[in-house]
Formats: C-alpha cells, sequence, structure tokens
C-alpha cells in the first residue's frame, strides 16, 4: 500500500491539553498530534475506557425479546480474542479485513480487534449484491472476510470463484449452519477459541500490538457509495479520527451516562463516528436496533438522550405523527393543531435569535402538559436532549417542526473523506437553513464554482491504491474538494446549496440547485422523495415518489381503489393530490425554478435497489437513466 504521509516518530510530546465535558483534549485543535485522554489511537483509548470502566455497561442488545448487557471489559476480551485469532490465521499489519453483517455488537468488537493488532477494518453494506462483494473485497486485497449468517454467506458462496485472494470467512450467526462444513469456512466461536489459545502463549501480543499502532496508520477503509464510478475506498488514519472525536465532542457534547441507539449501517462514516468512535471518547452507551424496520419501537423501549439519524428518518416520523393527527376525534385534531401553532411560533422565534414572548411561552408550557409531552414520549424522545441530522440535506420547515414539539435537531455536514465531519450546528450555535460553523481547528472556503473546500486534522490519507483519484480530491494548494456547492454567511455559517454535479442549467442558460425545491417537496407527508428534473431543457419536472403508509390512508378514507403499489400510483385523485403539493411548493419559488410537470414513480424502492444508496438517499444519474421514458414524456 502506498503511503503519502509519514509515520508519527515514536514518541510524540502531548501538545497542552484542556478538558471539555470530562474529556482531556488538545487546547488547539488546528495543531496535532490529537491525543484525548493521552491517547494518540483510537485502540489505545479503546484500551484505556476498557480497563477503567470495566464492568459498566457498553452496549446493549436485544437477545430473545430481552435487552441484554454487555461490559466494557466483555468488549476488550471478545475485541482481543478476535484481533489475535485473525492473526493466528496470518492476518499482517496493514491488511485489511472486511465485515459484512447488519449492526451489532460482534460488529464493534470486530472492528475494534481488527484496528487493534494493526488490521484495517473494512465494512460492506448488506444490500450489496454478491458481485458488489466480490468486487469490494478484490479491490481491498481482504484475506479474511467476516459475515453475519447464513445470507451473507451465500454472497461469498456464489462468487467465491471470483474472489481467489480470499483465505478465510468467519460467520458470526451459526443458525441454520450447524451441518455445514466448508474449509474456508469458520464460526466466530471457533476464532474466540483460537484468540484464546494465541493469547496463553503469547500473553503480551495484544497489548504490544496496541503499542504498536501510530497515529498516522490507516485505520478503517470506507468505501464511496460509487454513483460516479466504482467505489472508492478511503483510507482514514487514527489521527484522522482523534481530530474527529476531539472536535465533536467539543461541538457537540455527549456524557459518560448519554443513552444512543445505533440502526445506521456501521459501514458509513457517520455512524462509525457516532456509534463506535465517539462513545469510546465520552463513555456513553450504545444499544443496538434489533434492525431498521424496528427503529421506532426500539426508540420508545430506549428513550434515548442523543440520537442521530438521517433525513428520511426524521421524515417518516413526521409522516407518522401526521398520520395519527388525522386518525385523533375532532377533539384531538383541535388540541393537537393549537398546540402545534403556539409551538411554531415559539420555533420562529428561538431561530431568529428573538426572546420567544412570555404569553407564546406560557401557552406553549400548557400545551405541553396537554399534548406535547405525550407526543414525544410516544416516539421514544421524552429524554432526548438533542437530535442530529446529516448525511444529506433537510428540510427547514421540518426542523422547525420538531422544534415546534419540543425537539431540538441539530443539522450538522461531513463527508466520508473527512473522517465524518466538517460543520454542525451548536446548542450554543444554532442557524436554521444551514449546517453549521466549521468544527473548532478546521477551516472552510468557497472556491471556483461556488465549491466548498475544506481543511482540517480529519482530511482523510488517499484512495486505497488508486494515487490518480486522491489527487483529484484535493486542490493543488492541499484544501480537499467536497463537491459541494455552498456559501458561509458572516457569521461563519456553512450552508449548503447542492452539488456541482447536480446543478442544472436549463436551456435559457439559468442554473439551479435542485436540493431546496426536493427539500420543500418532501416535506409533505405524503411525499417521500423527489427528484427535479431540467438539465438543457426548457423547464422544470419532477419525479416522485409517494409515501405509501398515508397515501394508502388517503386512498381508504376517500373510497380510492387500488390493487397494489403501483395502481395506487395511477389512481388520478392520488394525482391530484401530489399536484396540490407541487402547487404549493411553486409559489415559494421564482417562475424559472417552479416545476411545470412531474410524474409518479411506480415501484417502491428500498435500500437494496440500484436507485438508493444504502442511506437512503436517490442516485439522481440511476433515476435519470432508468425512467427515461417518463422524463420524455413530460417534455413532449
Amino acid at each position: 500500500m502506498e503511503r503519502v504521509a509519514p509515520h508519527i516518530p515514536e514518541k510524540t510530546a502531548i501538545p497542552p491539553q484542556r478538558i471539555v465535558n470530562g474529556v482531556s483534549i488538545n487546547r488547539d485543535l488546528s495543531q496535532g498530534p490529537w491525543f484525548v485522554d493521552g491517547c494518540d489511537t483510537l485502540v489505545a483509548l479503546f484500551r484505556r475506557r476498557c480497563r477503567e470502566l470495566a464492568d459498566r455497561v457498553a452496549h446493549r442488545e436485544k437477545e430473545l425479546g430481552i435487552w441484554q448487557p454487555h461490559s466494557w471489559a466483555e468488549f476488550y476480551e471478545r475485541a482481543r480474542q478476535i484481533g489475535l485469532g485473525l492473526r493466528r490465521l496470518g492476518l499482517k499489519r496493514g491488511e485489511v479485513v472486511s465485515i459484512l453483517s447488519e449492526d451489532r455488537k460482534e460488529w464493534i468488537w470486530a472492528d475494534l480487534g481488527i484496528q487493534s493488532v494493526g488490521g484495517i477494518a473494512s465494512g460492506i453494506y448488506t444490500t450489496d449484491a454478491p458481485a458488489q462483494v466480490a468486487y469490494l473485497v478484490n479491490d481491498s486485497r481482504s484475506r479474511f472476510l467476516v459475515v453475519e449468517n447464513e445470507e451473507q454467506l451465500d454472497k461469498f458462496l456464489v462468487k467465491r470463484d471470483e474472489m481467489p485472494g480470499l483465505e478465510k470467512v468467519v460467520v458470526i450467526d451459526p443458525e441454520g449452519l450447524h451441518d455445514f462444513r466448508d474449509e474456508q469456512v469458520m464460526f466466530l466461536e471457533d476464532l474466540y477459541v483460537l484468540g484464546d489459545l494465541e493469547h496463553r502463549e503469547h500473553p503480551d501480543a495484544f497489548e504490544a500490538a496496541i503499542d504498536a499502532v501510530r497515529p498516522g496508520d490507516v485505520a478503517i477503509l470506507v468505501y464511496t457509495s460509487g454513483t460516479t464510478g466504482p467505489p472508492k475506498g478511503a483510507m482514514i488514519t487514527h489521527e484522522n479520527i482523534m481530530f474527529s472525536i476531539s472536535a465533536g465532542i467539543e461541538a457537540l457534547p455527549v456524557f459518560p451516562d448519554d443513552e444512543q441507539i445505533c440502526f445506521l449501517p456501521l459501514c458509513h462514516i457517520l455512524e462509525r463516528l457516532i456509534s463506535v468512535f465517539t462513545p469510546i471518547a465520552a463513555k456513553s452507551t450504545v444499544n443496538f436496533a434489533e434492525s431498521p424496520e424496528t427503529v421506532f419501537d426500539n426508540m420508545r423501549e430506549v428513550s434515548p438522550t442523543v440520537f442521530t439519524a438521517v433525513p428520511r428518518v426524521w421524515e417518516k416520523i413526521h409522516s407518522r405523527v401526521s398520520l395519527m393527527a388525522d386518525d385523533a376525534t375532532r377533539l384531538g385534531r383541535w388540541v393537537w393543531n393549537r398546540a402545534l401553532e403556539v409551538g411554531l411560533r415559539r420555533a420562529e422565534a428561538l431561530y431568529a435569535g428573538r426572546p420567544v414572548p412570555p404569553l407564546v411561552e406560557l401557552e406553549w408550557r400548557l400545551w405541553d402538559i396537554v399534548a406535547l409531552r405525550n407526543v414525544r414520549r410516544m416516539l421514544g424522545m421524552d429524554r432526548l436532549r438533542r437530535g442530529t441530522s446529516g448525511a444529506a440535506p433537510i428540510a427547514p420547515e421540518l426542523l422547525k417542526w420538531y422544534r415546534a414539539i419540543g425537539v431540538l435537531i441539530l443539522e450538522g455536514y461531513g463527508m466520508t473523506e473527512s473522517a465524518g465531519l466538517i460543520s454542525v450546528n451548536t446548542l450554543a450555535r444554532n442557524r436554521l437553513g444551514t449546517v453549521g460553523p466549521v468544527i473548532p481547528g478546521a477551516q472552510a472556503r468557497i472556491g471556483e464554482g461556488g465549491e466548498v473546500q475544506y481543511r482540517g486534522g480529519n482530511c482523510f490519507l488517499g484512495y486505497w491504491r488508486k494515487p490518480e483519484k486522491t489527487a483529484e480530491a484535493y486542490t493543488e494548494d492541499g484544501w480537499l474538494r467536497t463537491g459541494d456547492v455552498g456559501r458561509i454567511d458572516e457569521d461563519g455559517f456553512l450552508a449548503i446549496t447542492g452539488r456541482l454535479k447536480d446543478i442544472i442549467i436549463t436551456a435559457g442558460g439559468k442554473n439551479i440547485t435542485p436540493a431546496e425545491i426536493e427539500n420543500r417537496i418532501k416535506f409533505s407527508p405524503y411525499v417521500s422523495d423527489a427528484v427535479v428534473i431540467g438539465d438543457r431543457r426548457k423547464y422544470l419536472t419532477c419525479l416522485v415518489m409517494i409515501d405509501r403508509e398515508n397515501v394508502e390512508k388517503f386512498a381508504q378514507d376517500n373510497r380510492i381503489p387500488f390493487s397494489d403499489f403501483a395502481s395506487l400510483t395511477r389512481a388520478p385523485e392520488v394525482r391530484q393530490l401530489i399536484a396540490g403539493v407541487i402547487e404549493a411548493v411553486n409559489r415559494d419559488f421564482a417562475r424559472v425554478e417552479q416545476i411545470k410537470d412531474f410524474r409518479l414513480i411506480d415501484v417502491l424502492l428500498d435500500a437494496e435497489d440500484e436507485e438508493l444508496t444504502a442511506t437512503m438517499k436517490l442516485k439522481r444519474a440511476v433515476i435519470e437513466r432508468k425512467y427515461k421514458a417518463l422524463i420524455d414524456e413530460m417534455y413532449r
């Protein structure tokens, strides 16, 4: 593996430190190396936390319907067993191990075990097809693959001949595989045994391996979504992670008694940052959702104090509440509408930085007791200190709605190549319509074409085995190119207006960034997603994916016949419903930015479809290619 940065010297003096929320970090975050509680690598910090917290709960996971606690001591022991077991099988420092699993405690145990012995952990989405799994295993040159269960093992078995460099597959869950025998496949329990054997023969090996890890070493490989070509593996170093941890803790405090839910894919840098790296630093507890489908039920059971989600999840919660409000009695709807109206007035004042009028505050507190508090309890947000949203733009109207019901959501911004973090709104500095100030110790600027460019200690080392792509990721003077269009206001707040590659230039020469229009459309509880079309065309059109649950209820309430999702999208009344949404949004935009026509996508998309990324964002290029006939129809 080619390196573009030298190792940090073996002995590095700890720079001046300060205490933030009980954690020691650099006094000046603009200067490295970065230390957290005296540790300059994630694995050293992991070892320290496991020693000092020992019997305290690190993770919880449901087993047979009951939340079971797992301690920091167990976290360390399992990571040691996995790390040393892989080393006994032949894993060498600097080699990649791929992990193909849904979120679970063993994912994190493997992640830290691999890193602790000097390996590089690389996640693969469970929604990836067998051919994609083979590509990622081969591109990363993984000799070892950890899979969750029989379903994920099958992806290896059908493409085994296309992965000649893969030596061993480790299966976490043996259910359905008890009689299965294959020389290339072993179970996690057997790897634990190998790890214990290695530990008995070399009792200091794991500790020595952790000590040998340097800040400049690659810790994890995070593959891009591959929307503009084959996926690229972004090399994130330990110093990148330690910088993101330090800046994140200062911007958004996390405390030892905090509870959170892990449900976004751990392959994604955002979930890795908030459910692996930050909890190790902050000593907080991570609860694993049973599945992405049960996250709302798990929210009610756990009542987290901090919760991070992508916009689609926040939109779904909003749609559910809107649906329940429509089902309420006449009195219930009146109470809800009145409480929401007062809440929105209060939210407007808070976001404008004005004092909330005393009468509005008093009214809101009364409605909070009567209705809003119960809504938060029903959503599992009764203890929520703050929510955060990232990975895609979120509609300002949605943030206002949540603030109105007493839930504060702080929008942030980052990318894989910045170890998940560039800017974030904070409790002290929060401006609607922005993604907040740049994190402490880093800088952002607006470059050519309005591109946001970034410089900080978490800028990645480069793309795995792709030096030419690495060179394209940086400007000549060393700033990371984000590919996003934005602006920075006079107070230092960054606003993202769209992607450079998504900018629409109409036939009349007008430049339009579609993200704001799409977000306004998606604010409707009847719309799940939207893609604005119009590049080199005379006017804008839109492809809309309806919200199945809410539109089905609308159809049932209005006695509109339908047999399946496709027939639902073809109902004239449904088209009229969405036409009303488009018409309302058009009123807030200039004539050239208004949607002149639209079509409904007649299939229900999920993360396993090529049209969606694993974080449920529509892939614009794929959508435009797949639905070209529908698009052309709107321009005839």
